[in-house]
């Protein structure tokens, strides 16, 4: 096993209980553990609601004051140790302290409260650890053995149409075959990449994007050795995953939604965000903060279970 660093995302949501909880689940030895949070959450959520490492994990400490742990509330507090929590991280994995890293989901509110211009995790992850144009941060989704990645990511549905060039979706997709070779362990990975328009276009008829970048970008990738085939309607392709027929290592999403829709609904609960295309691997739990039901302690861990055997073992 690797060893790996979990930054506790923000304090306030339900990242330190799904933390507490996988790991006492997996009940993995310290040496292969860092947890970077602050010795004031494990003892706020040990004095309020019994819930504790049952191991004795290593800590890298980031201040944080009790007076600020108001679970269910967004701070600026909360989303200053999220983005300062992400960025030591980042630290001990240039350092080649960590092999793999797994974040706690975090308030992208939040952190822009505190002063932070980022989207998400991910493109902080790419600002720190993009050395050139070959490495960028890319959004694949894993559930079981059911892969989704994203062409686009947090974007406005109406700027979708504008990303989908030619040029963008063969350099996606051969970082996208390179980590699933050389990071996921895919030997031959075969690849589906769904259309943008309703039953792919109709040759033009429900839009041109088809035609005049995706193919082309298809035919290219075939020529260079590159298992791809498609483009297919979302709306018939996600269906063999749903019966479990897969005859994909991985299937291709245009955006956000069209990707997480399907995997989500397949099995939410074993879900994980995994970002490649960055020379180390980060996974995180495919949920959110969950405020409405932070310090309830019924958050379910499973997601954040699987993200930590992922970052382990790939």
């Amino acid at each position: 096993m690797k060893k790996i660093a979990i930054t506790f995302g923000d304090p306030n949501g339900i990242s330190p209980e799904i933390i507490i909880k996988a790991l006492n689940i997996l009940n993995i030895p310290p040496q292969y553990i860092t947890l970077i949070t602050s010795k004031n959450i494990l003892s706020f959520y040990k004095e309020n609601y019994n819930l504790y490492c049952e191991q004795n994990y290593p800590i890298v400490e980031i201040p944080f004051l009790k007076e600020n742990l108001l679970p269910g509330k967004e701070t600026k507090e909360s989303g200053d140790f999220a983005f300062k929590s992400l960025k030591r991280a980042i630290d001990l994995a240039k350092n080649k302290e960590i092999q793999a890293i797994v974040t706690a989901p975090l308030s992208k509110n939040a952190i822009k409260l505190a002063g932070y211009n980022y989207s998400g995790q991910t493109e902080i992850l790419e600002h720190y650890l993009s050395s050139d144009e070959s490495t960028k941060a890319e959004m694949l989704f894993v559930c079981d053995n059911f892969f989704v990645f994203l062409l686009t990511r947090h974007i406005a549905l109406k700027e979708v149409s504008k990303q989908i060039t030619k040029d963008n979706i063969i350099e996606k997709v051969k970082r996208l075959d390179y980590s699933l070779k050389n990071q996921i362990g895919i030997k031959n990975p075969k690849m589906a990449i769904c259309a943008l328009n309703p039953h792919a276009g109709e040759n033009g008829l429900f839009g041109e994007e088809e035609k005049k970048e995706i193919i082309p970008a298809i035919k290219q990738l075939q020529n260079e050795k590159i298992n791809i085939e498609g483009p297919f309607p979302s709306d018939t392709l996600f269906i063999e995953c749903l019966n479990k027929t897969n005859k994909y290592n991985c299937y291709i999403a245009m955006y956000h939604d069209q990707g997480l829709i399907p995997i989500k609904l397949l099995n939410r609960d074993n879900c994980v965000n995994t970002t490649i295309g960055l020379g180390i691997i980060r996974t995180s739990p495919a949920h959110g903060t969950a405020f409405d039901i932070a310090g309830k302690i019924i958050a379910n861990p499973q997601s954040m279970v699987k993200a930590i055997e992922i970052a382990l073992n790939h």
